[in-house]
């Protein structure tokens, strides 16, 4: 079967499903809807009229592109394109989730498959509630027994739409708990540099003219203030300030002898 006959068909496919579609299931649906027995299409050509399809849609005249996520392939909208479409969708399409349905999420996501207990001993604390509201919204699935411990516990683990709501194929693709730790790390070493810098701007402000209060300077027993308003002045300046209360101080002194010279003369 020629690629150029079943393209379209792909596209049509595609984009009338509402989930996505892996390339064995297109095959089948081809195959189902084409009817033909002697000539009909194999993986490998769905393979390659979907790499030409992506490889169309990827140019800048199109506002979505095909995408694999969720194990299959879908058309969704570009990055840069998000933002007006949500004017439309708003928020009835996000998955609100609580903190303690977030927490046990992760702890299956990155556990799975993992059973009830085993991921309350991680928490803490029980988590029924939590994973019912994960089973409601069919981001985890059951995916079996547990056999070999007591009571053969069922076993969870995240389910296709978890793949397709965060946009990845497979658990494998899912950041790596030490590059998150990394990460985090490095945001707070930078956040306590911030906090040194501004310190030592803060430190630095103040001994160049902040508001410190006034400089007391004590001259033979007459004090002089000079202000922080007056911190810019040059040290040739305050050295004539303090002369200036030098003379004054002298003077005083003269005016005290004089009067206890003519107490004493009457």
């Amino acid at each position: 079967m020629e690629i150029s006959q079943i393209i379209p068909h792909i596209e049509a496919l595609i984009f009338a499903s509402d989930k996505a579609l892996s390339a064995v299931e297109i095959t089948e649906l081809i195959n189902t809807a084409l009817g033909f027995i002697e000539d009909r299409a194999d993986t490998e050509q769905v393979d390659a009229a979907i790499n030409g399809i992506k490889e169309k849609y990827d140019s800048e005249f199109y506002a979505f592109e095909l995408k694999q996520s969720g194990g299959g392939w879908q058309f969704l909208t570009k990055p840069e394109y998000h933002k007006t479409v949500a004017l439309i969708n708003g928020d009835k399409f996000i998955k609100r989730l609580s903190t303690a349905s977030l927490e046990t999420l992760s702890i299956i996501a990155y556990k799975q498959p993992i059973t009830k207990s085993e991921i309350e001993s991680i928490r803490g604390v029980n988590c029924d509630y939590a994973v019912q509201k994960l089973l409601e919204k069919d981001l985890v699935i059951i995916k079996g027994r547990n056999e070999d411990a007591v009571g053969k516990p069922l076993i969870y683990a995240t389910s296709k739409s978890f793949m397709d709501y965060f946009g990845i194929n497979s658990a494998d693709e899912l950041p790596k708990i030490n590059e998150v730790y990394l990460n985090e790390v490095v945001k707070a070493t930078e956040l306590n540099n911030l906090e040194q810098q501004g310190e030592e701007i803060l430190h630095e402000h103040d001994l160049t003219g902040g508001e410190m209060g006034s400089l007391h300077i004590v001259e033979n027993e007459v004090p002089t203030h000079i202000h922080a308003d007056d911190s810019a002045a040059s040290a040739e300046e305050i050295t004539e300030m303090a002369d200036t209360n030098n003379d004054g101080a002298a003077e005083i002194k003269q005016d005290k002898q004089k009067e206890t010279d003519n107490e004493e003369a009457s």
